[in-house]
């Protein structure tokens, strides 16, 4: 296996802060197994294999652990665009429910709410409308047609068009709601949009079942616990444990924690399995016409030299987009259909701190951030697991999790994508550190937080080409079309990646390796 990172497990990074003689970790890529109970059989039987127990890990996630702390979710308006430092709550308590936009009908009072964010008077009214609306405003469509024209339209157009909503302040404040997904409100199909929680339901005759609609989906939706402390990266490393056995002790999910592997046993000579870090393939082609082709060469370059190795078959698993550089004798609608796979930007950047002291002062756990540079920024998730415990006292280091994902403005999702690549790559670490540095203290300051005294150390995962790209039901046509043609075996040749799935997910970079072996073997 040739990887052109320093690391094995692709986006699955591991985050490692040493801090008073302990390790703590935390995920900078690819975060949770997400509703593993409607894995495919083939996901499932492969996490079995690695001794993966779900019922155990899913043990380790602290469910209750916010509610008991008194912690809740809040919006967090900086100074910078809003003139004022300020935390605002929607709810008393923890709650799932509306988390990334925490205001709703079960929460404290709307207008109450929403009298307390720096916004004119013009927004503030716009915003409790829309927040109480309780009459159908989609004249002609009934409950059962609804959803087929909500999924057709985009928020944005619904919140507009449909239920009036002007203000420009209401809907920048509602714009990134959805960018934890990789859309805006501009990109994000309105049934979607409601069914994330955000405002405007009750705009339609679908406004009596928000309760019944929102209890169905709590039932159907696994919760969110399935989480390794350092996210997906412990199924990467149990993978290679399990590949190469000599690379690190244990043979369970736990211990792959706390184990050290020893990277000089990744490429030996007399394995049968070698995994060669470092090695940027340039070029894949068969060595001959295809029809008639033997084997297939692929050219990679390590310590700045060229090498060449050969192989029967050969699989394709990285970034789709690159792949027509790779093997530039694809099939030219092979070509454009994995070119147009463009990838979500995305930053995950992880803050060691000294304690959450100022957190639990201020009773929040998560807050959306919709003025500051991260649009997120949260208390990583409590899991214990074996040996590993997160911290449950707020004197205790803890890491934060901020998340950010730059995106243009308009209809266009992949232009939207290239614009905030843009953005991103232009970025110096610098002025992520400084920003990260003051939204931090302009969020906490209230609870007490200095910034040079307790964060301890600072971590920026930065990818240009994070999510894969995933159609919604705004562009699911062009972009299934986009997908089947994209992952077309060619030779001896195969087509892998989460990219060619269409979905973000471990299960579907597992679901593309398995179709693409089976496809150069079956």
């Amino acid at each position: 296996m040739l990887d052109n990172h320093d690391d094995f497990g692709g986006h699955a990074k591991r985050n490692e802060f040493e801090f008073a003689g302990r390790t703590i970790l935390a995920n900078g890529g690819s975060q949770t197994l997400q509703e593993p109970s409607k894995y495919s059989a083939v996901a499932k039987r492969l996490l079995r294999s690695l001794s993966v127990d779900l019922t155990r890990l899913g043990n380790g996630y602290h469910q209750g652990f916010y509610a008991q702390q008194g912690l809740t979710s809040a919006i967090y308006f900086d100074h910078q665009s809003f003139g004022v430092d300020r935390l605002v709550k929607g709810y008393e308590h923890f709650c799932d429910v509306d988390l990334f936009f925490p205001i709703g009908r079960d929460g404290r009072p709307v207008s109450q709410v929403v009298n307390e964010m720096p916004l004119s008077q013009a927004a503030r009214s716009e915003l409790i409308r829309l927040l109480n609306l309780d009459r159908d405003l989609l004249p002609g469509r009934g409950a059962l047609s609804e959803p087929d024209y909500l999924s057709t339209v985009s928020y944005q157009h619904f919140l507009t068009q449909d239920l009036g909503i002007r203000e420009p302040e209401v809907l920048s404040l509602l714009r990134d709601v959805p960018s934890f997904l990789g859309d805006t409100i501009e990109t994000t199909p309105a049934l979607d949009a409601l069914l994330l929680g955000l405002p405007g339901a009750g705009g339609t005759s679908m406004r009596s079942l928000r309760g019944f609609g929102r209890s169905i989906m709590h039932l159907l939706r696994e919760p969110y616990i399935h989480h390794f402390p350092d996210g997906n990266a412990s199924v990467a490393r149990l993978l290679v444990r399990r590949l190469i056995p000599s690379v690190a002790e244990g043979a369970e999910m736990e211990d792959a924690l706390p184990a050290r592997f020893d990277y000089d046993k990744l490429d030996l000579a007399d394995s049968p399995v070698r995994i060669r870090l470092s090695s940027t393939v340039i070029n894949v082609a068969h060595d001959g016409p295809e029809e008639n082709a033997r084997r297939v060469s692929i050219t990679y370059v390590r310590s700045g030299q060229s090498e060449k190795v050969y192989a029967r078959r050969c699989v394709l698993a990285c970034w789709a987009a690159v792949v027509p550089h790779l093997c530039p004798e694809l099939p030219s609608d092979q070509q454009e259909a994995l070119r147009a796979l463009v990838k979500t930007p995305l930053v995950y950047t992880n803050v060691l701190l000294r304690n959450w002291r100022a957190w639990k002062n201020l009773g929040v756990a998560l807050a959306y951030c919709p003025g500051s540079w991260h649009r997120v920024a949260m208390l990583d998730f409590p899991v214990s697991l074996g040996a590993y415990q997160s911290s449950r006292d707020p004197e205790g280091p803890v890491v934060v999790h901020m998340q950010k994902t730059p995106l243009g403005s308009g209809p266009d999702r992949r232009n939207n994508f290239r614009v905030g690549r843009s953005e991103l790559l232009g970025t110096p670490f610098e002025a992520i550190e400084r920003n990260t540095r003051e939204q931090l203290a302009g969020m906490l300051g209230g609870g007490g937080f200095d910034p040079a005294q307790d964060i301890l150390a600072l971590t920026v995962n930065r990818w240009p080409h994070g999510y894969a790209w995933s159609p919604n039901t705004l562009d699911v046509t062009e972009g299934e079309r986009a997908l089947d043609i994209g992952r077309r075996r060619h030779g001896r040749i195969a087509i892998a990646n989460s990219d060619v799935g269409g979905s973000a997910y471990v299960d579907t970079a597992i679901d593309q390796a398995w179709r693409a072996v089976s496809e150069l073997y079956g």
